[in-house]
C-alpha cells in the first residue's frame, strides 16, 4: 500500500499559502505596530523633555529630604547637621526629629482626616447616585433614542475629562474656600468616570429577562429595575468602592486649592519645608489609605458572595 504524501493534495497545498500568506500579514503588521509605538514614544520624549540623563541625575537628591528629615539641628546651629540616632527616634515631644515629635498635632491631623473622609464619603454618595441614574440613559442595548443615548454619553465625557483639581478651583470661586466645593468637584467627575463603567456592565447585561417583563407589559423602569438592576448592582457597588478609595487620595489633593480636608494642611507645610510634618501626614494618609483597602475588600467580598 502506497503511503499518501499531503503536499500532494491541492487542498492542503492551499491551505499552506493561505496560512503562510496570513502568517506573514500578521508579522507585518506586528513590527509596523511596534515601529509605530517606539515612534511615538520618541517623539512624546522629544516634546515633553523627557531625559533619561535627568532622572539618573535627580535619583540620588530623593535622599535629600530623608536627609533633611532625619537630621539633628541643635539650637543655635546654622542647619541640620549629623545623623539621627536611635534613641532620639524614640525620644518625647519636644526632641527633635522624635516620632512623638512628627506627631505632635495628631489631634488636628486627625480632625482633618476625618473630614477628608467625610468629603469622599459625601462625593462618592452623590457620584454614585448620579451615575446610577443616567448609566441606563446612556446603554444602546436599553434605549432605542440614539439622540438620548448620545446626549448623556457626552455628558458623562464631559463630566470626567475636566481634571478634579480644576472644578475644585472653580468651584472655589462661588462656593468659597472649604470642604463643599472639593465635594461637589469630585462628586461630578466620579458621575462621569462612574457613568462609564456601570454603562460598561449594563451592555454585558443579560436581555432574556428584560425580554420577559417586556412581553408581559412590564414598563421600561420596570425592565431596569427588576431585570437589569439585580444583575448590575454587585458590579455597580464594586466600583463603588474602589472610587471610594480613589476619592479619599483626590480628597488630599484637591486641598491644594482650598478645598478642605487634610490637603490644606500638607500644602502649609510643604510651603514652610516643615519636613516632620510633612512626613507625618503622609504616613497618616497612607496608613488610612491602606486601611478603606482592607475594608473595602473584605465589604467587596462579603457582598459579591452573597449576591451570588
Amino acid at each position: 500500500m502506497t503511503a499518501v504524501n499531503p503536499t500532494d493534495d491541492p487542498a492542503y497545498r492551499l491551505f499552506q499559502q493561505r496560512f503562510g500568506a496570513l502568517r506573514r500579514s500578521r508579522q507585518t503588521e506586528s513590527l509596523l505596530t511596534l515601529a509605530a509605538v517606539v515612534l511615538l514614544f520618541v517623539i512624546a520624549a522629544v516634546w515633553t523633555d523627557f531625559s533619561p540623563e535627568q532622572i539618573a541625575n535627580g535619583i540620588p537628591r530623593i535622599g535629600e529630604y530623608f536627609g533633611k528629615l532625619f537630621s539633628i539641628e541643635p539650637k543655635g546651629s546654622a542647619g541640620p547637621v549629623g545623623v539621627l540616632a536611635v534613641p532620639h527616634l524614640f525620644g518625647g515631644v519636644k526632641e527633635p526629629q522624635s516620632i512623638a515629635y512628627w506627631f505632635y498635632r495628631i489631634g488636628t491631623y486627625a480632625a482633618l482626616l476625618w473630614q477628608t473622609i467625610e468629603m469622599a464619603i459625601l462625593a462618592t454618595a452623590l457620584g454614585f447616585g448620579a451615575a446610577f441614574a443616567l448609566s441606563f440613559p446612556a446603554t444602546h442595548t436599553f434605549v432605542g433614542n440614539r439622540a438620548v443615548v448620545f446626549v448623556t454619553r457626552r455628558l458623562l465625557e464631559m463630566m470626567r475629562t475636566i481634571p478634579q483639581v480644576v472644578l475644585a478651583f472653580i468651584l472655589v470661586w462661588p462656593f468659597g474656600i472649604g470642604p463643599l466645593a472639593g465635594i461637589l468637584a469630585i462628586a461630578v467627575h466620579t458621575t462621569g468616570t462612574l457613568g462609564k463603567l456601570f454603562c460598561e456592565l449594563n451592555e454585558n447585561a443579560d436581555l432574556r429577562p428584560v425580554d420577559g417583563i417586556r412581553s408581559v407589559g412590564g414598563s421600561w423602569l420596570a425592565q431596569i429595575r427588576f431585570a437589569v438592576v439585580p444583575q448590575v448592582l454587585p458590579g455597580f457597588l464594586s466600583y463603588a468602592l474602589l472610587r471610594f478609595e480613589i476619592n479619599v487620595r483626590s480628597s488630599t489633593i484637591i486641598g491644594f486649592v482650598g478645598a478642605g480636608g487634610i490637603g490644606q494642611e500638607l500644602k502649609r507645610v510643604i510651603g514652610f519645608n516643615i519636613y516632620e510634618e510633612v512626613s507625618a501626614i503622609v504616613i497618616l494618609i497612607l496608613l488610612i489609605v491602606v486601611a478603606i483597602d482592607l475594608i473595602s475588600e473584605q465589604i467587596r467580598h462579603r457582598f459579591i458572595g452573597a449576591a451570588a
